[in-house]
């Protein structure tokens, strides 16, 4: 029999582990804010919260014997929408248009930092949401992503770069 290696995030729990539905219950609609923020679509979001599921259940069954369950689905959706991202999508016409907007907020300039944001490539976006969004170190963002501490820094100053030359953010002090 071959010993099984194990990830810091699927670490086997002492204690009586919950199951995949108490899971789900409990963390759906924040593991779903999770994936709006790094793909900006809801109905994708949605998608890719399932997925995880699915590859919970696939991986470990009906319960869930690890000792980090939600960061474990964080790195299938982050790595999920990764993938997604990679993938060659044809865009898909609606037949008919909703009655109104899905999200309907004014938000301004937050809103214009949304937009800005989605715009980041996969991984700059990632890093920006797990520290700003969830309050990551960058060690906790850097094995999500599996990489280094200093390509979560490097990545971040790019995403910064990106985003101080977009056009439909504000600068600081007012300047143009």
């Amino acid at each position: 029999m071959q010993p099984t290696v194990q990830t810091t995030l699927a670490v086997p729990v002492t204690g009586p582990s919950p199951t995949l539905a108490e899971f789900a219950a409990a963390n759906t609609v924040g593991l779903t804010r999770f994936a709006y923020l790094l793909c900006g679509d809801r109905g994708l979001a949605e998608d890719l919260v399932q997925e995880a599921f699915a590859a919970l259940y696939q991986r470990f069954g009906p319960s869930l014997p690890i000792a980090a369950p939600v960061a474990y689905a964080r790195r299938v959706i982050a790595n999920a929408n990764t993938s997604r991202g990679r993938r060659v999508r044809p865009e898909t016409v609606a037949a008919e248009l909703p009655d109104r907007p899905f999200d309907a907020i004014d938000g301004g300039e937050q809103d214009a930092m949304w937009r800005a944001l989605a715009t980041l490539p996969h991984r700059q976006r990632v890093v920006l949401v797990c520290r700003y969004y969830l309050g990551f170190a960058d060690s906790e963002i850097a094995e999500l992503l599996e990489a280094r501490e200093g390509t979560v820094r490097s990545l971040a100053a790019r995403a910064f770069a990106t985003l101080r030359q977009h056009p439909d953010l504000p600068r600081p002090g007012g300047a143009s």
